[in-house]
């Protein structure tokens, strides 16, 4: 006897169909097919990867690397990972590293290792919308300390913080450099944090991409790997996308206690296996031998950084205050009170692709997100455009 469709429909199990879409990717596809559009909505620069970075991949295709390698990536990559780790944060083992297919899977990685069902868990926002959801895919809950926008910029309460993160707490989940807002966490708040942390056991998990992309004198931003030891509940993330513009090679890692490494091999080896190998040789090549290539990329972003801010600053009815790290300007705009809507209507009217601040939480409403890594004539034409859009 055949039952009914209604009495057992086909739909997804509720914690998936639960999670929020991305409302940035829901106002790209309104306007991917206009040929015309200037796309400021995802963060990837408009430059290719550089030609070193290619012809090492294309060498290692050429070679005949298109096997599987080991779960936790190819020592070679590994190694060089430590290395370039441990220059910019202290010695650091090989065996504290470890590569991902991507940053986005190095954090659903480290939920996957540390975070379950009913976990409470707390994270800093405005925030990149896939990590607040990563660990409500896991049945986690969510609590969210939101940073304050006021006459310099975002900044963070620590004591707010504190005070959400209290005992039985599973995890804090913190980005910095930020995305969307580009607020770097202290090196002192950083400490408070950390130390609160170890008192509670609450593992602290770095979201940590886009430490090369910081304005501030020195070569990284602040990290938790400063002042964290190699053994204790600290789990940071790393891509090559940002400061390699690799976007599309789809290559990460982490750096976490080497005794969680094993039971990482397994997940890796249930999610993705392995990253592909000779997008690891290229990582290899990007790592070593690519430090003027960053040192030179967060001079242009610096430059296209003050650009925007100085553009949008004449606009009516924006406040805009320059970030201190990552590739975005954050900016209120009275305007935008409805933001998806808001950036629905510059890309049917002016043909500017911007991010929706409600993408990436409540808190976020009435912003949007520019995404500066590009050339100052494009941001110029960006500005023209929106600029006429306001006034129209």
């Amino acid at each position: 006897m055949t039952m009914p469709d209604s009495l057992f429909p086909s739909t997804a199990r509720d914690a998936i169909r639960g999670l929020r879409g991305s409302r940035i990717r829901e106002v790209s596809n309104a306007g991917l097919h206009l040929p015309d559009v200037l796309p400021f909505w995802f963060g990837e620069s408009d430059q290719v990867t550089p030609a070193f970075i290619r012809k090492a991949a294309a060498d290692a295709l050429e070679s005949g690397a298109t096997f599987y390698t080991h779960n936790l990536g190819i020592p070679r990559l590994r190694f060089a990972l430590a290395d370039y780790v441990g220059r910019l944060h202290g010695p650091t083992a090989m065996e504290n590293v470890v590569v991902t297919s991507a940053g986005v899977n190095a954090l659903m990685l480290a939920a996957q290792l540390v975070i379950g069902p009913g976990d409470r868990t707390v994270a800093v926002t405005p925030l990149w919308p896939n990590v607040v959801e990563i660990p409500k895919i896991l049945g986690a809950e969510v609590e969210t300390v939101s940073l304050e926008f006021g006459e310099a910029g975002w900044a963070l309460d620590v004591e707010r913080l504190l005070a959400a993160l209290t005992p039985g707490t599973r995890a804090l989940i913190v980005n910095s450099p930020n995305n969307p807002t580009g607020w770097v966490m202290p090196a002192d708040a950083q400490r408070v944090v950390l130390e609160h942390c170890r008192l509670h056991g609450i593992w602290v998990i770095a979201d940590e991409v886009y430490e090369r992309l910081y304005f501030v004198d020195g070569a990284a931003a602040p990290s938790f790997l400063d002042i964290a030891s190699r053994d204790e509940r600290v789990i940071c993330v790393y891509s090559f996308s940002k400061s390699w513009l690799m976007t599309g090679w789809r290559l990460g890692w982490m750096v976490l206690p080497a005794g969680l490494t094993e039971d990482l091999g397994k997940l890796i080896e249930y999610n993705t296996s392995c990253a592909p190998s000779f997008v690891q040789e290229a990582g290899i090549v990007a790592v070593s031998e690519g430090e003027t290539f960053v040192r030179q990329l967060v001079l242009d972003l610096r430059h296209s950084r003050d650009h925007l801010v100085a553009a949008l600053s004449t606009v009516p009815g924006a406040e805009v205050h320059a970030p201190l790290g990552a590739m975005y300007v954050f900016f209120k705009l009275d305007q935008a009170a409805d933001s998806l809507a808001f950036c629905k209507r510059m890309v049917r009217e002016a043909r500017v692709g911007l991010a929706p601040g409600s993408a990436f939480g409540d808190d976020g409403e009435g912003y949007i997100r520019w995404c500066y890594a590009c050339r100052p004539e494009r941001l110029d034409e960006g500005v023209m455009r929106f600029r006429r859009a306001l006034q129209g």
